[in-house]
Parts: structure tokens; sequence; C-alpha cells
């Protein structure tokens, strides 16, 4: 989709691995200009350097913590003073415990809505009033919500991942809605089981990575530029009839029920 996005600027959080650098490079590729930012400061300016080496524009920003409206919206704030327009906000970044009710803390409970659920309306709050004013009769901006098939559904150790996921897919619904009258679209993307450094962990546990393997009917893995190409195809004129609405990318997991 080599200059699908030409002139257009793309907003992606947790730029410094995984899907974020993913979509950095896919985005990039298709004309944008990308605005990514992330934690990591050594991972994000791989990103950037990536980018770049390929004929990409991408500028990075870290250490920033989305899940702080100041810093989110120093961070927005300064992508638009230096482009001048916001056409994509991609909400990508997330993190979050996994445990059981019984071990879960309230500390950790609060951790997970905050970096997965919170950050979403955060960012997208300091981003819609430029959102709204890039909006025009042959543009449409485009928010991307990542959400995962862990909304759609749960086991055990998950109790807040499923819960925030859920809320981002039901967020995504009202989004699109409400930027409906300004000719924004909102959807979501739902990743299944993915090989990125924030999904490691889990997929170490014993047994883990076999009984998710064992649902999905493409047996392997997701690659997580699948999940950055379909990002990319949700924010072209080509998904110009597309909104409030998700798509998985699971490689047929949900399918199994």
């Amino acid at each position: 989709m080599a200059g699908s996005l030409d002139g257009r600027v793309v907003l992606i959080t947790g730029t410094g691995s995984g899907m974020g650098r993913a979509g950095a490079l896919r985005f990039a590729g298709a004309g944008a200009t990308v605005v990514g930012a992330d934690l990591n400061v050594a991972g994000n300016a791989e990103t950037e350097a990536m980018v770049k080496a390929a004929g990409g524009r991408m500028l990075g920003t870290a250490p920033v913590d989305l899940g702080d409206h100041a810093e989110a919206e120093q961070w927005v704030e300064a992508a638009v003073q230096a482009h001048g327009r916001i056409d994509v906000l991609w909400n990508n970044a997330s993190a979050c415990v996994f445990a059981t009710i019984d071990a879960m803390t309230v500390e950790q409970w609060d951790f997970s809505i905050r970096n997965e659920l919170s950050i979403v309306f955060v960012v997208t709050k300091a981003a819609w009033r430029h959102l709204i004013a890039s909006a025009g009769p042959d543009t449409r901006p485009v928010v991307i919500n990542t959400a995962s098939v862990a909304g759609h559904g749960g086991g055990p150790g998950g109790i807040a991942h499923s819960a925030t996921k859920a809320a981002v897919l039901a967020m995504t619904h009202v989004i699109a809605a409400e930027g409906a009258p300004y000719g924004i679209r909102a959807v979501s993307i739902s990743p299944g089981a993915m090989d990125t450094p924030g999904s490691a962990e889990q997929l170490a546990l014993p047994g883990a990575r076999e009984a998710l393997l064992s649902h999905a009917l493409v047996p392997r893995l997701g690659d997580p530029d699948e999940v950055a190409r379909a990002a990319v195809f949700l924010a072209s004129d080509d998904a110009a009839f597309i909104t409030g609405t998700d798509l998985l990318v699971d490689g047929g997991l949900t399918n199994h029920g």
C-alpha cells in the first residue's frame, strides 16, 4: 500500500517494539509522517532509526508516560506544532498485570486499568480537537484502538486484561458515534496470540503457547507486521466505509469459541 497515506500525519503509541514498531515502519512505508512515543528510550530510538534507514519519516519521543494526562497532551501538542495536523491516531501502547482474582492486588488492578484503558481515553482526549480540525471534505481522520481477543472472552489469569480490552471495544463504538458528525472514523483491532516482547512472559508459562495454538485455525503465533498491515488498511481511504467496528487479526482463534 505504498503511497496510500501520502502527506498524512500518524501518531502511534508504543513504538519501542512489537506492533508499534511494525506500525511505524508500515505507516512510513505508505507515505505517512509518523510521530511515535514510548517509555522505552532505546527501543523507540531503534525504531526511529529503522524507519529513517528505510527512507521513511518519523519523530520518536521517549520516555513518555502516556497514562499521564499532562505528558500525553504535551506529546500531542508537540506533534501538531511540528506537523500542523493529526490525521491518524493509533492507540497501541498498553501494559497489564496477569494474575488470578485471588492473587491480583488492588495496586496491580489499578496499574492495568491505567495502562490499558485510561491511556486510550487520555491520549484520544488530548488529540480530539486536532482530529476535528484536520477533518474536511476530502479528509476523514481515523482513531485506531488496539483491543484484543481477550476482550471477546477470557480465561484464568486474564481478569484485568479481558476487562480493559472489552472496555476498549466499547469505547471505540462511542468514539465512532461522537466522531461521525465531524467526519472522524474509529475502529479497533483485536490481535490474537502475537509474537511480541509484550506477550513473551505469558507465552512462556507452561503449556500456554500450546493451548493457544491448539485453538487457532492458523496454528502459529501472529507476526506484529500482520497487525500493522491491517492498521494501514483501516487508516486508508480504502476503508472509508468502515467505522465503529472491530477487526479480528487472530488466526481464527475466536472462531474456535
